[in-house]
């Protein structure tokens, strides 16, 4: 009978004091992060006599759930939440769109000034979203756009553009010409590279696009105060501005409507932070 051989267990590994620090400072930077969440849910909780001095950082001696009542009925946060949800998802579709195709032409097809194009659309992260209010209000009051979900999404979109073709570009140039050409002697045309070989590798970097495209459209506030005014096309940053009163103001309701705003910030970095963290790794090491 055949012995198998033993094999000693692993020793225990020695813990320096070099990585006892960098434990320590990684769990004081960890508590630092998230004490802004903590502060905000406690925060929604609270009454006025709590938040401004009874009671600032501990948790709250009366847990006012009313808070969330009144900023979901009161603030009307319901149909905000939808405005701004319609917005985050027509952008992100659009902007994954037009850059991974734009992408793929600038990066994989041959044709006439395709890095001169790759140029003009790089001058767009150049450019502050904010100095175009102006014109595009301008040019949203002539087409008659201006308070309508297209007066945020077209704008949104245009300025997630030359990020997303940033991000697409370093990634795409990664790929292999030989799985083109694999494609094409398959009978492949354009357009079936395209879906068949090419989409399906740029995954990461579509996720990581539509997170950051998310973010932006999700959070701003300027074009959405200034181009939407009629209440009922209000996104979320808007609505919660709305709560504000006059002469005095219920910060409990705030602090819950801004509570409502993030959650969806959260989830999407809980669920696709993975995808972001790969393709960044891709992207280092490829090549």
């Amino acid at each position: 009978m055949s012995k198998k051989a033993y094999r000693a267990p692993d020793a225990p590994r020695k813990i320096t004091w070099q990585s006892a620090t960098a434990y320590a400072i990684l769990v004081i930077w960890a508590l630092i992060s998230l004490f802004p969440v903590y502060w905000m849910l406690t925060f929604s909780l609270k009454t006025n006599p709590e938040i401004f001095g009874e009671n600032v950082m501990g948790l709250p001696k009366y847990w006012v759930w009313a808070n969330y009542d009144r900023a979901l009925n009161t603030g009307n946060m319901p149909r905000y939440f939808l405005n701004s949800l319609i917005v985050a998802v027509s952008t992100i579709m659009i902007t994954l769109v037009a850059s991974v195709m734009a992408t793929y032409a600038m990066t994989r097809l041959e044709w006439k000034n395709r890095k001169r194009m790759n140029k003009f659309f790089m001058l767009g992260l150049t450019v502050p979203i904010h100095a175009s209010i102006v014109p595009l209000y301008t040019t949203l009051s002539k087409v008659h756009l201006l308070n309508t979900l297209w007066a945020l999404i077209i704008p949104y979109s245009a300025f997630s553009l030359a990020m997303g073709i940033l991000i697409a570009t370093g990634f795409m140039g990664d790929i292999p010409y030989d799985l083109d050409e694999a494609a094409f002697l398959d009978g492949c045309g354009v357009w079936g590279i395209f879906f068949r070989v090419i989409a399906p590798l740029m995954t990461p970097a579509v996720a990581t696009v539509g997170i950051y495209t998310f973010l932006q459209c999700w959070n701003e506030l300027m074009f959405a105060n200034v181009f939407v005014t009629a209440p009922q096309w209000r996104t979320l940053p808007v609505g919660v501005q709305a709560l504000s009163g006059q002469y005095t103001t219920e910060w409990g309701p705030i602090g819950a409507a801004l509570s409502i705003a993030t959650i969806p910030t959260l989830i999407v970095y809980i669920f696709l932070s993975r995808r972001i963290q790969d393709s960044f790794i891709a992207g280092a090491v490829k090549g």
